[in-house]
């Protein structure tokens, strides 16, 4: 059996001013490619669908035509649960229309998925509470799927009964789960966990979030750890972090696929990419990383000199782009304009200006009697080490000469 696990799809996300839904429609298709050149039975979509409760209409066009052709028209079941930027709410509203189509979303922990039968195609015939078991017509053994979606403080103590501020969500989770296991996940079917949460090996590294990410907090209990995981599964496909990589081990691997593009120039450099998942009954699931291509690659630059900039940026179109400019003057317009017409991704320029150190005693003493003016070439020059340029110094005065309004 063959599964393909994506997650932190961000759909509608910027990159400061910069929209990436073309490059999210490209990437997605590409996703879709991927799913029928594996011939993959089913689909885990791990979380963060969409980047804020309310996504822009084409952001949600997007998900439902990608989520229906991963689906292949009802054909492949395509199991999709709501993140920390997704509204648990908007997940589950078109439930009844997508479950047609051959795709389940689950926006709440302890959801209870109707069973269901595609013609001619897969059939929920177990769901309780936290966990279904699909029924594929191409083989002899079930697909059974502990999901639990994004629970921040409220919705623990509305579906996992979790009163205690000071008890910890780790021990919640592996009761919840383990009870799970031991009454629905024997060793005659393949056994999945997804959920979207801050998971991490006990014992190992910290890893960091994503740049700009919204941190995961549940109650008094920051960290989910592995070890919560049942022995029955045998993968665990996890969203949240944006970099390809598995916290469990050979035998039980858990694993977050990676975001399709990189959405912070943290993640510059990092491969992004799906997960394919091939399992069966009563041995380790293998697992392997394929990478995506489509989108513009992120890069944090630095340079010295404005020319080695320019020369660099035109031999690197296609690419988004922060720029860090360290110099001993102030940039002009004249600079900043070539480098602005010498690429169209540029987010960002952090001019840095060399400052040379003075003896306290060479400090010259300021006449606070002068004009505005020419104190501020004086603040200047002790900033900077040298005389703003006249484009600086007719912006002043043009300030300075301003009329402010007022009510009579």
């Amino acid at each position: 059996m063959k599964i393909l696990h994506t997650s932190d799809w961000h759909l509608g996300k910027r990159l400061d001013y910069f929209s990436r839904l073309e490059e999210q429609r490209a990437v997605l298709t590409e996703i879709c490619e991927i799913a029928d050149a594996e011939s993959v039975d089913a689909v885990i979509v791990a979380g963060d669908l969409f980047d804020t409760f309310n996504p822009p209409v084409e952001a949600v066009e997007l998900l439902y035509k990608t989520l229906r052709r991963l689906s292949r028209e009802g054909r492949r079941p395509v199991i999709a649960i709501a993140g920390n930027h997704d509204s648990a709410d908007r997940i589950d509203a078109p439930d009844i229309l997508a479950r047609e189509c051959g795709i389940i979303f689950i926006g709440y922990p302890q959801a209870t998925i109707r069973p269901f039968q595609i013609k001619d195609g897969f059939a929920i015939r177990v769901s309780t509470a936290g966990f279904l078991e699909i029924s594929l017509p191409q083989y002899n053994y079930p697909l059974r799927i502990m999901h639990t979606p994004f629970a921040n403080e409220l919705r623990l103590k509305q579906f996992l009964g979790m009163d205690d501020k000071a008890q910890q969500l780790n021990e919640l989770l592996r009761k919840h789960w383990l009870a799970i296991g031991n009454i629905h996940c024997d060793n005659q079917g393949v056994n999945l966990l997804t959920t979207h949460l801050y998971m991490l090996q006990r014992g190992g590294e910290i890893l960091e979030e994503p740049e700009g990410e919204k941190p995961l907090k549940v109650g008094h209990a920051d960290l989910v750890y592995s070890d919560a995981i049942p022995p029955q599964i045998q993968y665990t496909a996890l969203g949240h972090l944006h970099r390809f990589q598995n916290i469990g081990d050979q035998q039980s691997p858990v694993v977050y696929p990676s975001s399709p593009l990189a959405y912070s120039f943290s993640e510059a450099g990092q491969k992004k990419g799906v997960v394919i998942v091939e399992a069966v009954p009563e041995h380790p699931a293998q697992y392997r990383f394929v990478p995506v291509i489509a989108g513009r690659k992120l890069y944090r630059k630095r340079f010295d000199d404005v020319d080695d900039a320019v020369i660099w940026l035109n031999e690197n179109p296609g690419t988004l782009v922060e720029l860090t400019l360290v110099s001993n003057t102030f940039l002009n317009s004249a600079d900043m304009k070539r480098i602005h017409e010498a690429h169209d991704g540029i987010i960002h320029i952090i001019p840095i200006v060399r400052q040379t150190a003075l003896n306290p005693a060479q400090t010259p003493t300021i006449n606070l009697d002068q004009d505005i003016d020419v104190l501020f070439k004086d603040y200047f020059q002790h900033r900077l080490g040298q005389e703003p340029n006249p484009e600086l110094m007719d912006l002043l005065n043009e300030v300075i000469n301003c009329e402010t309004e007022t009510e009579d």
